[in-house]
């Protein structure tokens, strides 16, 4: 089974459609094998967003994410990483088609409700980054 990281953005958060997101996705399948509410530090930010933190944006991503807590999680199930991806749809909300995690709630590039890896080396990175290996679980029984 593969996993992908996912972050709840804040302005998920500020609107409460973390439920509504979170349903989507146990919707498709997919198990939740971490989760949890918090606060991103500077020190977590600056080597997330690393390939943009030295763009002119990059305060702007810091204090957006920063702004309030987010839910993190690990989602696995087959192809997940693709297939959040194409749940969420393309990164620019204004773009997004309606139907999509994105077109339905995001509402610009930086607003655009939730993150999710976009490979399996970003995912295991990614992971590592923001939870202990005993803070992810492996589930104890197959789905029949």
């Amino acid at each position: 089974m593969e996993q992908t990281l996912i972050i709840l953005k804040p302005d998920c958060m500020e609107r409460r459609l973390y439920g509504t997101v979170l349903a989507r996705f146990e919707a498709e399948g997919f198990d939740i094998q971490a989760c949890k509410l918090t606060v991103l530090t500077k020190a977590q930010l600056r080597e997330h967003y690393a390939h943009v933190a030295d763009k002119p944006f990059y305060p702007d991503i810091e204090a957006f994410m920063s702004s309030r807590p987010v839910i993190i999680a690990v989602l696995s199930g087959d192809k997940v990483i693709s297939r959040v991806r194409d749940l969420l749809g393309p990164t620019n909300s204004k773009v997004a088609p309606k139907g999509t995690i994105r077109g339905d709630f995001g509402t610009e590039m930086m607003r655009n409700v939730c993150h999710a890896s976009d490979s399996p080396e970003a995912a295991s990175a990614e992971i590592r980054r923001f939870f202990k290996a005993d803070e992810v679980f492996q589930p104890a029984v197959a789905r029949g």
